[in-house]
């Protein structure tokens, strides 16, 4: 959630990074009414706190000096009533608050692109260089077909369409990207968590997702219970409502999830394959850390998954999202998309994040720095989709037979 403070403080720098962020006029101008309803809410009930000391203090002179108070008495049990009304008045005000600023995006860092989506993103710099292949590379449900590795129509037959059935040296190759991801991130020193697939109504709303994204969410008929869409919530969430050690900061985490999205805002978005499936697999990378930190910690996140993709001798970019293709939690985002041949094109991969105290301020995670309690920066990026780095490894490591040479970093994981 933003600062509702410094929305209070400076509202015409907070509305302006927001229209940055590309929240709607009308949006910003209902923030904007009902943050002037909350500060008028405080004024008359301080005002009329303050008469009412006032007159406290009158009372107890007249009682001193043995003087009829009967008048006075009326008054200030009239101003308690008011001061009662009053404060329910604020409190409805501060409730109206924070609810539309639940559906307010993240700032925007001030150094993020301006944009209006995609095609407005910033290369930051490609690494290592596509393969050059002397035949018509495939798309990889031709060659998932062809090496009997991916069963799309029983997918389909055991849930619906965006499902698969992975088969034989397919489903080793996604168990063996599993387990190199996971080490891979352990040697770069996050500790690897095994958390739920379900949370809690609570968990979403600390991560950002809840309320503004339940349609794309599978929720647990009557229970207010939701299976995950990443295991950035779950990570994130195991410390919601405490106040950590700053000795313990920064906490560096790994898990591997498998992850649901209904994927209700990408109707007709790569109904083929794999690349948008309603169930996928993925490593994700999350940290908690003081503010001072966050900046540094980015970098590493993002070189971890960027080194995970040479390692795998996959040919990769990295780009710097503009305002308009921020996530809705995201002050920075640096994509890294994966070059597919069979497409012709560089695809995202991962996403590495920083919320700054977005994330924070919801699941009211600090720590104590001196003698008093501060939010902590959480990060997130995924360190890798797993069923996109199949993708990867077949269209790039394809032959023109048809068969595919895995990379010889999976060899220890293959057997």
């Amino acid at each position: 959630m933003i600062d509702l403070k410094l929305l209070q403080k400076d509202f015409d720098t907070v509305s302006a990074k927001l229209i940055r962020k590309g929240v709607d006029a009308e949006l910003i101008e209902d923030l904007k009414k009902k943050n002037e309803n909350l500060k008028l809410a405080k004024v008359d009930f301080e005002t009329l706190q303050a008469s009412q000391n006032l007159m406290s203090k009158e009372f107890g002179i007249l009682m001193r000096e043995k003087k009829d108070v009967t008048e006075l008495k009326q008054k200030v049990d009239e101003n308690k009533i008011k001061i009662a009304q009053a404060l329910d008045i604020q409190r409805i005000s501060q409730e109206e608050l924070e609810k539309i600023a639940m559906s307010i995006p993240n700032m925007p860092d001030d150094n993020v692109p301006d944009g209006a989506d995609e095609n407005d993103n910033v290369e930051i710099k490609k690494v290592l260089t596509p393969k050059v292949f002397t035949f018509t590379p495939k798309e990889h449900w031709e060659l998932a077909d062809n090496n009997g590795w991916i069963d799309f129509e029983r997918g389909v037959k055991l849930a619906t369409s965006r499902f698969c059935v992975v088969n034989g040296m397919g489903a080793k190759l996604e168990r063996a990207l599993i387990n190199f991801m996971l080490n891979f991130n352990a040697k770069r020193g996050f500790t690897e968590v095994s958390v739920p697939s379900i949370v809690n109504r609570a968990a979403l709303e600390g991560t950002g997702q809840l309320p503004k994204f339940e349609d794309d969410l599978y929720k647990i008929e009557g229970q207010e219970l939701f299976l995950i869409p990443t295991a950035e919530v779950p990570l994130t969430n195991l410390f919601a409502d405490e106040i950590l050690n700053p000795e313990d900061l920064p906490i560096k985490m790994t898990g591997y999830t498998s992850c649901f999205r209904k994927e209700a805002g990408a109707a007709g978005r790569d109904t083929r394959g794999m690349i948008r499936q309603h169930q996928f697999h993925k490593v994700e990378l999350v940290a908690i850390s003081t503010p001072e930190e966050s900046n540094k910690i980015f970098d590493e996140m993002t070189a971890c998954a960027s080194d995970i993709l040479t390692a795998l001798e996959l040919p990769h970019r990295l780009v710097n999202l503009c305002t308009g293709d921020l996530g809705f939690g995201a002050a920075k985002t640096v994509d890294i998309e994966v070059w597919l041949p069979g497409q012709n094109t560089y695809r995202e991969i991962s996403s590495i994040s920083n919320t700054r105290d977005f994330q924070a301020r919801r699941a009211k995670i600090r720590y104590k720095d001196g003698k008093q309690n501060t939010l902590v920066h959480t990060l997130n990026g995924s360190a890798l989709a797993v069923g996109r780095t199949m993708v990867a490894i077949m269209e790039n490591c394809q032959n023109e037979d048809g068969s595919i040479t895995l990379p010889k970093a999976l060899d220890p994981y293959l057997n």
